[in-house]
């Protein structure tokens, strides 16, 4: 069975940091893209950063600069460095784990964490 477990979301103030992780299970996590994407309220669900099984990293233009995705294969884990966080960026940030082979995709996504940006 498949899980993707995210943490460290919460309240910050204007300019704070927040640090997300996601633990994966029941996946060959190496060989996986892993990304995350947000939805605010009302607003659809967006990319804000991806990584590669070879480390290649892609950020949406509204956090580039700010955030920083990385990934520990040892761990089975994603994170998502977010600094100098701002209430645009709220919203309920996602983990996803996406692998394409010959017979199709899979694709997985985790619960959610809740990130409000406000003083």
């Amino acid at each position: 069975q498949v899980q993707l477990v995210e943490s460290g979301g919460g309240l910050v103030q204007p300019g704070g940091s927040l640090r997300l992780s996601c633990a994966a299970s029941g996946i060959l996590f190496s060989f996986y893209r892993m990304g995350w994407y947000r939805q605010a309220p009302g607003k659809q669900r967006e990319l804000v950063a991806t990584i590669t099984s070879g480390d290649t990293t892609n950020y949406s233009d509204s956090v580039k600069g700010r955030f920083t995705v990385s990934r520990d294969n040892a761990k089975n884990t994603v994170y998502l460095q977010m600094n100098n966080l701002k209430p645009e960026d709220t919203a309920v940030y996602y983990c996803n784990a996406a692998r394409q082979v010959v017979s199709g995709t899979y694709d997985y996504w985790g619960q959610g964490t809740q990130v409000t940006v406000s003083s």
